[in-house]
């Protein structure tokens, strides 16, 4: 989930261990680890040595199952982290994450479904699978695909980044004269551990441990929103108290935030609310989990029980004002406002719960998105450029590597750069994954546009929107320090990420009718009507089906 970053140094000091927090934390974090390496045994296939079985579970997954998986996806650490943190540091308008929860619910009921029948029907395992098949151009597919693996790789990071917050918070953190192996053996413990179960379990791993991650955070949430209001003297206390610290003038001779957006930040609320509802169902590991469930009425299912997380996210934001409230001290660093506030108002053995839930809600969403990126890189990589004729063992072989090299590089992200250099280049992944829209959704409904158009719309959509990422400054950050900009033409501040997707829509669109009339060649479409529809009981639903070769009509 994208959100924008507190504007704080992430510099923290060390703290005394917490005995009973670490016993507890340790506890689960071993309980889920026993299950991710139990997970290869669930659900088993005879020919498990192949991509269908370890990146997608065998797309064996139910309602339920799904419905965990899903929200072990998309609700991670660091939105744990992060939303109330962008609220303890701005106020309201850390709240757009709420709203862009909910509107992409019925988003994706429009295209999710179509996207599971056409990619059981002919085996796709990914986006790029679906964009090559239905275009018929590996160019734009592996456009996708790079965009994809480039906006993953700092959202693992970033997980990483929120069990970190997690062991600072236990005093596993380090000190800044602490030895730089010693300081980071917690971290690194946990990367191994998170390594060897995705490794041997697949996409099982993380849906089996996803049931536990859920459980406990919907348990902290629950006792947290009843338990520190009544310590804290009520809503109406924390409101206040919110109300005023937010109206305090900071650095730049500005308030620090609101309580409620006003009239100058709804453009930029409404846009950034919008523009991460488009791309949030565009990552490779949303999809991932989504070709994961075994028919199309699962995922139908699923996106009208989907809202429940909505209304979580919503109370968990609300942790933002309370840690004002409590005056939690960050020591400099906004990400550590809701670890540190379950540690001063929570008992010891439940702050040891709470913490495991933020860890835990780490290893499940970071496993899939490496899954999701060794997928990506082995379909539409390997085998369309590097090895055509690769077989299903060896790109599964190929994939589990490339797992383990994706989490490599996250760690050494993490380990070696600043935390808001993490923290940017996802805000940038936002944007730069929202410009696959067109070719992914689009294609799902109609093959009126040209491939060729496609890629140039991707190309200016990516380019401008970097560059207009480029030149935001903040008060620590000289490039990359938000994800907002003036919208040219309108003057009203709004999500780079939209306008640069409205680019690259217009410029998709006015090349169509060029390279049509020029009668450029098109491609082949390897779908067809009956593709899009499709379910598990329909004839010639199968992974084996040899994909069709009539060109579709270009209106379905």
């Amino acid at each position: 989930m994208t959100t924008t970053p507190p504007t704080t140094t992430l510099a923290a000091a060390p703290q005394g261990v917490n005995g009973v927090a670490l016993a507890v934390f340790v506890f689960f974090f071993l309980a889920v680890t026993v299950m991710g390496f139990l997970a290869a045994r669930w659900r088993k296939a005879e020919q498990s040595a192949n991509l269908d079985e370890w990146g997608l579970g065998g797309r064996s997954f139910g309602t339920w199952v799904t419905w965990f998986l899903l929200g072990g996806d998309l609700y991670t650490a660091y939105t744990f982290v992060a939303v109330p943190a962008a609220i303890y540091t701005a106020g309201a308008a850390g709240f757009f994450a709420v709203p862009y929860t909910i509107l992409v619910y019925p988003l994706i009921f429009t295209f999710l479904p179509r996207l599971w029948s056409v990619s059981h029907r002919h085996g796709y395992v990914t986006t790029s699978d679906f964009v090559r098949g239905r275009f018929g151009s590996k160019g734009l597919s592996l456009a996708v695909a790079l965009t994809g693996l480039l906006a993953t790789m700092p959202y693992i990071a970033l997980q990483l980044v929120g069990i970190q917050a997690v062991l600072d918070v236990l005093g596993l953190g380090g000190g800044a004269d602490a030895n730089c192996f010693v300081k980071d053996l917690p971290l690194l413990i946990a990367f191994a551990v998170l390594a060897a179960y995705t490794y041997s379990s697949g996409l099982r791993a993380p849906a089996l441990i996803a049931f536990v991650k859920d459980g406990l955070i919907y348990l902290v949430i629950v006792v947290a929103i009843i338990y520190i209001p009544i310590k804290l003297g009520g809503f109406g206390e924390i409101f206040h108290s919110a109300k005023d610290a937010l109206a305090v003038h900071g650095p730049t001779g500005k308030p620090r935030g609101e309580l409620a957006s006003g009239p100058n930040a709804q453009w930029a609320y409404a846009t950034l609310a919008l523009g991460s509802a488009l791309a949030l169902f565009m990552y490779p590991h949303s999809i991932t989990a989504t070709l994961s469930s075994r028919s199309r009425n699962v995922i139908r299912r699923n996106t009208t029980i989907l809202p429940l997380y909505s209304l979580m996210l919503g109370l968990l934001a609300l942790l933002g004002f309370m840690a004002i409230k409590a005056g939690t001290d960050t020591r400099g660093n906004a990400q550590l406002a809701i670890p540190q506030l379950f540690e001063d108002m929570f008992p010891s053995w439940f702050a040891g719960v709470a913490f495991a839930a933020i860890g835990i809600g780490a290893l499940v969403p970071a496993a899939i998105m490496s899954i999701a990126a060794a997928n990506l890189f082995t379909r539409n990589v390997y085998k369309d450029f590097l090895k055509p004729n690769a077989t299903p063992a060896q790109e599964h072989k190929v994939a589990k590597l490339v797992s383990l090299l994706v989490k490599v590089g996250a760690l050494a992200f993490v380990l070696t750069m600043d935390k808001t250099v993490a923290i940017n280049f996802q805000l940038l992944g936002g944007i730069w994954i929202l410009q696959t829209m067109p070719a992914l959704v689009g294609g799902l409904f109609t093959r009126w546009f040209h491939r060729w158009a496609l890629l140039a719309g991707w190309a200016v959509g990516m380019v401008y929107g970097t560059l207009a990422a480029y030149g935001v400054a903040s008060p620590t950050q000289k490039h990359f320090g938000g994800s907002n900009a003036q919208i040219p033409g309108l003057g009203e501040i709004g999500y780079i990420g939209l306008t640069a997707f409205v680019l690259n829509v217009v410029v998709t669109v006015v090349l169509t009718f060029v390279l049509k009339a020029l009668k450029a060649p098109e491609g082949i479409d390897e779908t067809v009507p009956g593709d899009y529809t499709a379910d598990v009981g329909d004839t010639g639903v199968t992974a084996d089906l040899p994909p069709a070769t009539a060109e579709a009509p270009a209106g379905h």
